[in-house]
């Protein structure tokens, strides 16, 4: 997988909007305002930072021992960094429907209604 196809993965998802709010180079993926994945552009090989529950990473990291390893330059315990071209497509989804759906469950009522409202 490359990062096209990752950002196309992201941006599918209800209430997702993309920027770059840090520097030209680190592309930011958010559902309803809150971050849920995010890519260095320039980075290579390609690489994102999703959110994972913490138990969960860990299970991730020792069974893909260095194509997922602790968030780079986040936290530890609640971000994994993956190297895309190097899982298959169909984990890569699941882990960023994971992070997506753990970022929407911790959205406030009026978030979360918000985003319902969007179809």
């Amino acid at each position: 997988m490359n990062i096209e196809e990752f950002r196309d993965i992201c941006l599918a998802k209800k209430g997702v909007t993309e920027g770059l709010p840090f520097d030209e180079h680190t592309l930011v993926f958010k559902v309803m305002g809150k971050m849920f994945a995010l890519t260095g552009l320039e980075r290579l090989p390609p690489q994102v930072n999703l959110k994972c529950d913490p138990d969960y990473g860990i299970e991730l990291r020792e069974q893909y021992d260095g194509d997922i390893i602790p968030g780079y330059h986040m936290s530890k315990v609640h971000w994994n960094t993956l190297f895309i071209d190097r899982l298959d497509p169909r984990l890569i989804k699941e882990l960023t429907d994971h992070s997506y759906d753990l970022v929407v469950s911790k959205l406030t009522k009026k978030l979360k209604a918000e985003l319902a409202a969007l179809g």
